[in-house]
């Protein structure tokens, strides 16, 4: 009776021990590196089931290696996640009863591919930005001075916007005011007797006046400038000794920057004003039209060019309102 009860409980005892040992959790671990083969460490390590639900956590060591103790039986899936690499999962794998250390393969990371984005902003779109900015100069806050440029290096204009600007400028109000004034002044001092006196003589004063500005304007800044492909705007120096200055200014009135940067000669300029100075010859009074009038509007347009060009160089930026901020002073 004694030795069956021995064998029993023996029997009992063995029976534990192998349901202890079959229900023993094993023990998961890796080894993370990248590309070449380097140790990736402080990497962090998630082991989930293979359905995702999170069951352990870890970070790589010095040696990129990582364990996860006390893994149930179970399928399972490792994923391995660090800056500068491509996220990794390993395929599902299955831990047994056992109790027994499982090695996993090693895990290599790719490097993370990135992308570089790079604005490329249009050159008419810059052109066009500065447009506005050149659109707000104005002498004591009044005067346009939209055709001088205190960028050295400003993107050439489309003809398009050399049409707006043009434009802006011809129909500003300030050239209905310009026209009224001088028109007034040749009344009072009885230029142009052809035109004859009163209000009509006034009239037709003013629509000389204001054609052979706003035709000059249109045809140089704008038709022929689109024609020849060269700048209207004037450049301002600011620098350098007042010879230097003195001589950009007033080569400014027969030479041009042209759509490509070049110097090249102002045709723009010399052929609209002379088409500005053709065009007076019908409407100004009979008795002054021929060559002589061409010639002599011809002259105070060149001349005119000039004396605004030093104006503009040694003067202009210090009467000039809504001038871009960090311009060049001299």
């Amino acid at each position: 009776m004694k030795g069956e009860l021995t064998a029993l409980v023996l029997a009992l005892v063995l029976s534990l021990r192998g349901t202890a040992t079959a229900q023993q959790a094993a023990i998961v671990s890796g080894t993370v590196v990248d590309p070449i083969g380097t140790a990736v460490t402080d990497a962090r390590v998630a082991l989930t089931t293979a359905d995702g639900t999170p069951v352990q956590a870890a970070t790589t060591g010095a040696k990129g290696e990582f364990t996860f103790p006390d893994v149930p039986a179970g399928s399972y899936v490792v994923r391995v996640d660090v800056t500068g690499f491509t996220p990794f999962s390993t395929d599902a794998f299955t831990v047994d009863d056992g109790g027994r250390l499982l090695t996993l393969p090693l895990i290599v990371l790719a490097v993370e591919g990135f992308s570089t984005s790079v604005v490329v902003r249009a050159t008419e779109a810059i052109a066009e930005e500065q447009i506005r900015v050149q659109e707000q100069q104005r002498w004591l806050g009044i005067v346009p001075n939209f055709y001088v440029s205190y960028v050295p290096n400003a993107a050439p204009l489309t003809s398009r916007q050399k049409f707006t600007l043009a434009a802006h400028e011809t129909f500003d109000w300030t050239a209905f005011v310009g026209a009224s004034v001088a028109a007034a002044i040749d009344q009072s001092t009885a230029a142009h007797p052809g035109f004859g006196e009163g209000t009509s003589g006034y009239a037709k004063r003013w629509a000389a006046s204001f054609a052979d500005n706003r035709t000059g304007d249109l045809l140089s800044h704008y038709v022929f400038a689109s024609v020849f492909r060269q700048d209207p705007r004037y450049f301002y120096q600011g620098t350098g000794t007042t010879k230097s200055r003195l001589i950009h200014a007033l080569a400014s009135a027969v030479l041009a920057r042209s759509d490509r940067g070049t110097t090249m000669p102002n045709y723009a300029q010399m052929f609209g004003n002379i088409g500005a100075a053709a065009l007076s010859n019908v409407y100004y009074p009979h008795s002054e039209r021929g060559a002589s009038l061409m010639v002599s509007n011809l002259a105070i347009s060149l001349a005119s060019r000039a004396a605004k060009a030093v104006t503009q160089e040694f003067l202009g930026k210090r009467l000039t309102t809504h001038a871009p901020a960090g311009d060049r002073h001299p």
